[in-house]
C-alpha cells in the first residue's frame, strides 16, 4: 500500500493522524477489502472503530449495495432478533406486520455489527449461521431464507474473557475475527493527540464564527502527556467545551487541567506489588487503604479480647490497650454505664472483615454518574463512556435501579 493510498483514504473519510499502528489498521481494512472474508474490529471505546467498515465496503466490489450499521448494544434484548433477521405478522405482540430484518436488507451488500460482545446468546446462535450458511429464518417463520452479506463487526470488549465467562460463543469468535484489525488507543498515538485537537477546535470555531483556540507548548504537552480514557471522544468533548467557554483563546497548561479529570495522571502504577496495590487508580487506592485500617483496628481489638480472657495480671495492660483503641473509634450513641463488660463494648463496633471488591467501585461509579444526570440512563451511559445498553446490564447485575437514591 503506498504513502498516496492511504493518504488518499484518510481524506476521504476524514481519518487524521500519521502513527504507524494506525497506518498499519488502515493498511490492512483496505487489503482485506476486496475479500469477503469476516473482519474483526478491537480497540476501547471512542478510538473510531467505525471508520474502518466504512473504508472496507468503500473499497470493496459490494460499494454499490448497502452498507447498513447496526449498534447491537443500543437495541434491546427482546427485539434485537427482529431488528437483524425480521419478523412475520403476528410473531410477537407489536407485530402487525412483516419485516425485514437488516440482513435481508443488505443482501449484496455489507453489514456493520457494533459492539458485537453484546449480543445475547441466543442471537449469536443465529448469527454463526448466517456466517457459515448464509441463511437465517424472521421471527415466527419456518421458512428459510438466503443472503449475500459481508460481516464487520467491532467490539471494545475481550472477547476471549467473554468466552471464559460463558457470555460469548468461541466458534462464532472464530467465524468473525477471520481477519482482525486493532484500533491503537489515542494515547498510543501522541503525536496525533494535537492534530486531531485542532482540528476539533478549528471545527467549533468554523461552526459559530468565533475564533479558533490555541495551546501553548506546557498546554500542548500536558494534552499529549493525559491518558484519555474517552480517547478521541473525550478529546473532542474537551476541544468543544474550552472553545465554548473560555475567552481568552491562548490557552495555558492551568485553564487546560480545569477540563481534564485528574483519573488521567498518574495512570500507570508501580512496579513493586508486594503490598497488593497495584493496578488500581487513585480512589480504589483509597478506599483499600481506609478498609485495611478498619481491619487492622479490629484484629488489635480481638487480640485485646483474647488478652482479656488471659491471665489476672496481664489485665490492666490490656485496659490500656483498650482505652487507646476506643479513642480511634467513633463515638457511641448512647451513654455506657459505669460498669460495662468488655466484651460487648467491642461487640457493638465490630463490623464483618470485608475487602473491597471491583463491584462496589463499579457500583459507586454508576451511582455517581446516574445521580449527575438525574437518574437518566442515557446521559450517564455517556459520561461513563460506555451504551446504555451495557450500563443497564451492570445495573442489572449489581442490583441498581431507578429508584436506588
Amino acid at each position: 500500500m503506498t504513502p498516496n493510498e492511504l493518504l488518499s483514504a484518510k481524506l476521504r473519510f476524514g481519518i487524521i493522524g500519521n502513527s504507524e499502528a494506525l497506518n498499519n489498521a488502515l493498511e490492512v481494512a483496505m487489503r482485506v477489502a476486496p475479500t469477503d472474508l469476516s473482519v474483526l474490529v478491537t480497540g476501547e471505546s471512542g478510538v473510531g472503530k467505525e471508520f474502518f467498515p466504512q473504508v472496507i465496503h468503500a473499497y470493496s466490489a459490494r460499494k454499490h449495495n448497502k452498507y447498513i450499521a447496526v449498534n447491537c448494544g443500543a437495541i434491546p434484548e427482546g427485539t434485537i432478533d427482529s431488528e437483524l433477521f425480521g419478523h412475520e405478522k403476528g410473531s410477537f405482540t407489536g407485530a402487525i406486520e412483516s419485516r425485514k430484518g437488516y440482513f435481508e436488507e443488505a443482501d449484496g451488500g455489507t453489514i456493520f455489527l457494533d459492539e458485537v460482545g453484546e449480543l445475547p446468546l441466543s442471537t449469536q446462535v443465529r448469527l454463526l449461521r448466517v456466517l457459515q450458511t448464509g441463511e437465517f429464518m424472521r421471527v415466527g417463520s419456518a421458512k428459510v431464507q438466503k443472503t449475500n452479506v459481508r460481516v464487520v463487526a467491532a467490539t471494545n470488549n475481550n472477547l476471549l474473557q467473554s468466552i471464559a465467562d460463558g457470555r460469548f460463543r468461541e466458534d462464532l469468535y472464530y467465524r468473525l475475527n477471520t481477519v482482525p484489525i486493532s484500533v491503537p488507543a489515542l494515547r498510543e498515538r501522541k503525536g496525533d493527540i494535537y492534530l486531531l485537537f485542532r482540528k476539533f477546535a478549528s471545527d467549533v470555531a468554523l461552526q459559530y464564527r468565533m475564533p479558533a483556540i490555541t495551546l501553548n507548548d506546557a498546554a500542548r504537552q500536558m494534552l499529549e502527556n493525559y491518558h484519555w480514557r474517552g480517547n478521541i471522544r473525550q478529546l473532542k468533548n474537551v476541544a468543544e467545551q474550552i472553545s465554548a467557554i473560555e475567552q481568552n483563546r491562548d490557552i495555558s497548561a492551568e485553564t487546560l487541567r480545569r477540563y481534564l479529570p485528574d483519573e488521567g495522571y498518574n495512570i500507570h502504577p508501580v512496579n513493586n506489588n508486594a503490598g497488593g496495590y497495584n493496578d488500581l487508580n487513585e480512589r480504589e487506592l483509597l478506599y483499600k487503604i481506609l478498609f485495611d485500617m478498619r481491619n487492622d483496628i479490629n484484629d488489635l481489638k480481638r487480640m485485646m479480647t483474647q488478652a482479656m480472657r488471659g491471665q489476672g495480671n496481664e489485665q490492666r495492660e490490656t485496659s490500656n490497650i483498650h482505652h487507646d483503641v476506643m479513642g480511634l473509634l467513633p463515638e457511641p450513641q448512647h451513654t455506657l454505664p459505669q460498669s460495662y463488660d468488655l466484651e460487648e463494648v467491642i461487640e457493638v463496633y465490630d463490623e464483618p472483615h470485608r475487602e473491597i471488591t471491583k463491584d462496589d467501585v463499579q457500583r459507586e461509579q454508576i451511582l455517581k454518574a446516574l445521580r449527575n444526570n438525574g437518574f437518566r440512563r442515557k446521559d450517564a451511559a455517556r459520561e461513563l463512556f460506555i451504551s446504555e445498553r451495557t450500563l443497564y446490564r451492570r445495573m442489572k447485575a449489581l442490583g441498581i435501579d431507578d429508584n436506588t437514591k
